[in-house]
C-alpha cells in the first residue's frame, strides 16, 4: 500500500480525494483481483471520480414542461443568481438592521416586496408552500375544525396531500359536500351542527380538473359566509400566479390577487412556479393573520435561509419593477414557433453527418407544469430523433448520461427533443449530444 500511495499515478487523487478515501479504493481493487500497480491505481481513480462526483448538476430541460418539479422547477433569473451569488460571498445582513446597528427581522427583506406585488396588507415567507399551509394550519386551527370540500381533498406531488397536512397540523378535517358537487348549503350545514370551526379552507385545482355534474361555491357566497361565521377563509393558490396567463396561451388561471380581490383572508402559494423564484412558500393576506403566522413556533422551523430570501427579493424585484418577461419561464412561454422552427432545423443540420441519425422538427405541445394550469397545453415544436441501431430509449438514456444531462420525452417510439424551455445558448450542447451518436 506505501508503494501504491508513493507512486506518480497516485499524486493527483490524493490531492483530489485525500489519503485514506484512495487507501479504501485501493483495497477494495487489490479485493476485486486486480495485480499491477498500473491497473490498481487506474481502477482507484475510476472509482473516486465516480465517487466524488456530484449528483445536482445543470440540466438541459427538452421535456416540454417549464416548470418541471424534477428539474427544479422554475429557473432563476440573472438578478436573483447575482443575488444569491453576492449573498453567499461572506457574512450578510440576514437580520441585521444596518441603520440602527441592530437586530433585524429577515422577513423584511421581502415583506414590503410582496405586498406591493400581490396588494396584500401583509406577507411572510417560509420554504415552501406545503409548509406555508402547515404554518397557517397549525397557528389558526389546531385542535379545531377545518372545513373542507371533499372536491378539494387534493394529492400534490408525492407526498403534499391536503388530508394529510391537516392532521400534521393537529386541525380537525370536516368534509364538505361530494368529490364533484359542493354548495353553499354543504358549508352552512357543517357550520349549523354546533361544533365549532376554525376556517374555511379551499383549494385551487392546480394539476387537476373536475368535468360534468359539478358545482362548487361561488367566491362571494365563501366570503360572505366566513364574514357571518366570523371565521377566516384560508385559501391555497398553489401556483403564485402574478399575472393571467392568457397570451401565452393558457386562458382562465387565477392569480394571488384574483384571490384577494374575491375575499380570501389568506393566501398561500409556491415561489418557485409561476413567480418565477425559488423554492418558497408564501403566506399573504390579513395583518392581524399573518402577525399570529409569524408568532407561531412553527414558524421558526420552517423559516428560509438567506440564499432563498436573497433569491425571492430579487424575483419579487422584478415584478414590481415589470421586469417579468425577462425571468426564464416567461422568456420560455414568449418565444414564437418561427424561432423554435428556426433553432430546431439548425440541430437537424448537425444530426446529418452522425451515422445512422435522422431528426427531424415536428409540432410539439408545451405546458407550464409543475403544479399549474392542468391540461393547458400551448403549441411547441421538437426535435425528434430517430437512430438506425439504438433505440428511442437507448438514445433517451445516452443524452441523460451527458456531463450536462439532456433530457427528453420518448413518444411514439422516437426520441423528443422540445425546444420551448432551451435556452438558445443550450442549443450547442444538444448539437455536440447529437454529434457523439456517431
Amino acid at each position: 500500500m506505501d508503494s501504491l500511495l508513493a507512486a506518480e499515478g497516485a499524486r493527483e487523487p490524493l490531492q483530489l480525494y485525500g489519503r485514506e478515501a484512495v487507501k479504501e479504493e485501493l483495497r477494495r481493487a487489490i479485493a476485486e483481483g486486480e495485480t499491477s500497480s498500473e491497473a490498481l491505481l487506474e481502477a482507484a481513480r475510476s472509482a473516486l471520480d465516480r465517487r466524488f462526483a456530484p449528483t445536482l448538476v445543470r440540466a438541459i430541460n427538452a421535456t416540454g414542461v417549464l416548470l418541471h418539479t424534477n428539474l427544479g422547477r422554475a429557473p432563476l433569473g440573472a438578478e436573483a443568481r447575482a443575488a444569491v451569488a453576492e449573498a453567499m460571498r461572506g457574512y450578510a445582513t440576514l437580520e441585521y438592521d444596518v441603520s440602527s446597528g441592530e437586530r433585524g427581522r429577515r422577513q423584511d427583506h421581502v415583506r414590503a416586496l410582496a405586498r406591493d406585488v400581490f396588494g396584500a396588507p401583509e406577507a411572510i415567507a417560509v420554504n415552501n408552500n406545503a409548509a406555508a399551509l402547515l404554518l397557517a394550519l397549525t397557528a389558526l386551527a389546531r385542535g379545531r375544525r377545518a372545513l373542507v370540500s371533499r372536491g378539494e381533498l387534493v394529492a400534490i406531488g408525492g407526498s403534499f396531500k391536503i388530508p394529510e397536512i391537516l392532521e400534521a397540523s393537529g386541525a380537525r378535517l370536516a368534509e364538505v359536500g361530494t368529490t364533484n358537487r359542493t354548495t353553499i348549503a354543504d358549508y352552512r350545514k357543517a357550520l349549523s351542527d354546533g361544533e365549532v370551526a376554525a376556517l374555511l379552507l379551499t383549494v385551487h385545482p392546480s394539476n387537476y380538473e373536475i368535468r360534468g355534474f359539478t358545482a362548487r361555491p361561488d367566491a362571494a357566497e365563501l366570503a360572505a359566509l366566513a364574514r357571518e361565521a366570523r371565521i377566516p377563509w384560508l385559501h391555497d393558490q398553489g401556483t403564485g400566479g402574478v399575472v393571467p396567463l392568457d397570451e401565452f396561451g393558457v386562458p382562465g388561471e387565477p392569480t394571488v390577487s384574483d384571490a384577494l380581490a374575491q375575499g380570501v383572508d389568506l393566501v398561500t402559494f409556491s415561489g418557485d412556479k409561476l413567480l418565477g423564484g425559488p423554492q418558497a412558500g408564501l403566506v399573504v393576506g390579513r395583518a392581524d393573520l399573518v402577525e399570529v403566522l409569524a408568532a407561531h413556533p412553527v414558524a421558526r422551523a420552517v423559516r428560509p435561509d438567506k440564499l432563498t430570501l436573497a433569491a425571492l427579493a430579487a424575483t419579487l424585484s422584478a415584478w414590481k419593477r415589470g421586469t417579468w418577461r425577462a425571468l426564464p419561464v416567461y422568456r420560455a412561454a414568449a418565444r414564437t414557433l418561427e424561432e423554435l422552427e428556426r433553432r430546431g432545423a439548425r440541430l437537424a443540420e448537425a444530426a446529418a453527418p452522425a451515422s445512422g441519425v435522422t431528426a427531424e422538427v415536428r409540432p410539439s405541445e408545451a405546458l407550464f407544469g409543475g403544479g399549474t394550469s392542468p391540461e393547458k397545453r400551448f403549441p411547441s415544436r421538437a426535435l425528434v430523433l430517430a437512430h438506425a441501431r439504438e433505440s428511442a430509449d437507448g438514445l433517451a438514456a445516452r443524452f441523460r448520461r451527458r456531463p450536462t444531462p439532456v433530457v427528453g420525452r420518448v413518444e411514439g417510439g422516437l426520441f423528443w427533443l422540445d425546444l420551448r424551455a432551451v435556452e438558445p445558448e443550450e442549443d450547442a450542447e444538444i448539437a455536440a449530444a447529437i454529434t457523439d451518436l456517431r
